[in-house]
């Protein structure tokens, strides 16, 4: 019955419970079943059926609890002349997973994709979100078992295995407060540096247990919102103003701690921003910020960051710049690109999707086009931030996966080295948020009844984090609708990820080309999003 419902994952449990109780040796029929579940599990694609909610929007979530979750399973490369096809849908489907053979002749009206895997462009970094307070305080708010179930939906081979993923240096908005890892005020030799209990309650335990999950290198940014207030101009975690030029020195001392402190319990760094968004400490903000013109960047970078990254051994860390929004480019890296001493030191150039709507991606072009040694990686995104206060989360939001997936399929398409999510997990308000900055999150957290929902937009980021394997090269890709959005990646071991977004109301028929000449005809429901491998 367990396996005729799909609920595999809770087979193996009571097997398991079975097992326990049983004194050893365990009976030899009980081993072959669970052997024989286990191939089940990953014949049929997915580990348990989505357990449907419907909230006020129009589409549904998925609920999770320590014993049912909706896993994708491993899902193995298709053989030669075959195709895998996994596919969401507004009404219907998440992550559906049907093989097929590949067709010789192209279905009749049916919208053309084209990918041709010879013309590579950008190498991709990968796919993921943020270890914020927020999402930390949310995740050990469920039982150990729940928790568990969630960090696997995230990292484990089972789920979507996210594998680049943020980390706030001290505070930022989605904490219960403002703080930095130094607020005794003048302490510039830094001696009362220490990670704060944010980080070894929420933080370090879950990055540590997302890298035992992995079977992927998981790659860990920081990125800080704001030093300690007294290193500021105005005093204060927020407002308006920039670092006390005296305190240039100290807080690249500062970032030093911070990463050796990280790897010392077990979070093995890979990049780090130098601000997040600096243009909003020129407004009286609300929230932690720190204001820096591109001038500045420049000459902290070739005067005190980068010189003493060296120092410390840490010019292995990826070094990026900006870390705002895509209407910043290409004018605010530009002083420091231009200059050989700061440019040295700088890897690439971190981007927010919040001026996204208004700001064409073309800049993306251009500021390639300047500095095509530097890449660019998207590093905040989120839902609901500009929505009305009782709409910040919305559960089973179809149009925010459109909203994901399309802005994921732009990025790329215009030289994205990968896609970072903000909140991993936020409350049924979308918090906690010290500023009220709420805002929706892939997965809420009921932490009432011990359960969370997966929202559509888990699995707008799960059709490309699942597919697109570290070091895929991202390919030409082209449609003959625009009804249907395309990207797609030629992946390490030799398959095609094509990722296809259909905006149409009605199922809508496409062919794309394959091997030899063969092609794939697939009926894409309507309000779909499909990832195909071939």
């Amino acid at each position: 019955l367990y396996i005729y419902q799909g609920k595999t994952h809770n087979l193996l449990c009571s097997l398991r419970s079975l097992y326990l109780k049983m004194p050893p040796p365990p009976p030899p029929s009980l081993i072959y079943l669970a052997l024989l579940v286990a191939c089940l599990s990953n014949a049929l694609g997915q580990d348990a059926e989505c357990n449907k909610k419907f909230f006020n929007a129009d589409s549904f979530v998925c609920v999770c609890d320590a014993s049912h979750c909706d896993f994708p399973g491993t899902i193995p490369p298709p053989e030669s002349g075959k195709y895998t096809v996994i596919t969401s849908s507004r009404e219907e489907l998440r992550f559906q997973v049907v093989s097929g053979d590949l067709d010789s002749d192209v279905n009749e009206d049916a919208v053309l994709i084209h990918v041709n895997p010879e013309l590579q462009y950008q190498t991709m970094f990968g796919f993921g979100g943020a270890f914020t307070d927020a999402t930390g305080i949310n995740v050990v708010a469920l039982s150990d078992d729940t928790q568990d179930v969630l960090l696997k939906s995230y990292f484990d081979p089972e789920g979507i295995q996210y594998d680049l993923c943020r980390i706030p240096i001290a505070g930022s908005d989605f904490s219960t407060r403002p703080y930095s890892y130094d607020d005794v005020e003048g302490d510039t030799e830094l001696e009362h540096f220490a990670l704060a209990e944010e980080d070894h309650l929420y933080k370090l335990p879950l990055i540590r247990r997302a890298i035992e999950l992995s079977d992927r290198e998981l790659l860990l940014f920081g990125s800080p919102w704001a030093p300690p207030a007294w290193m500021k101009v105005n005093g204060m975690f927020n407002g308006t103003g920039g670092l006390l030029p005296e305190m240039w020195q100290p807080y690249s001392n500062y970032f030093v701690k911070f990463v050796e402190a990280y790897e010392a319990e077990g979070a093995p760094m890979w990049g780090l921003t130098t601000q997040n968004e600096p243009m909003t400490g020129f407004d009286d903000w609300f929230w932690n910020t720190c204001a820096w013109t591109p001038e500045d960047q420049r000459d902290w970078v070739k005067t005190n960051l980068g010189p003493t990254l060296e120092t410390a051994g840490m010019r292995r860390l990826k070094l990026m710049i900006d870390d705002h929004n895509r209407d910043t480019l290409p004018w605010y890296p530009e002083p420091a690109m231009t200059d050989p001493q700061s440019n040295a030191y700088l890897d690439g150039i971190a981007l927010h999707w919040y001026s996204d709507g208004w700001t064409h991606p073309d800049v993306m072009e251009e500021t390639h086009g300047l500095w095509p040694d530097k890449f660019l990686l998207y590093t905040e995104s989120c839902d609901g931030w500009n929505s009305a206060p009782d709409e910040r989360v919305n559960l089973g939001d179809w149009t925010r996966l459109e909203n994901y997936a399309s802005n994921i399929i732009d990025d790329m398409n215009h030289w994205s080295t990968g896609w970072v999510d903000w909140n991993m997990a936020l409350d049924m308000e979308g918090g906690p948020n010290w500023a009220n900055n709420f805002v929706d999150s892939p997965i809420i957290i009921n932490k009432e009844s011990d359960e969370f929902y997966k929202n559509p937009m888990f699995y707008a980021i799960g059709h490309f984090s699942k597919f697109m394997l570290p070091g895929s090269k991202r390919v030409f890709s082209s449609t003959t609708d625009g009804a249907v959005w395309v990207t797609a990646v030629a992946n390490p071991d030799g398959t095609n990820a094509i990722v296809l977004l259909s905006w149409n109301d009605n199922p809508m028929s496409v062919s794309v080309n394959a091997e030899d000449g063969k092609v794939v005809n697939l009926e894409l429901p309507a309000k779909s999003l499909t990832t195909l491998l071939v």
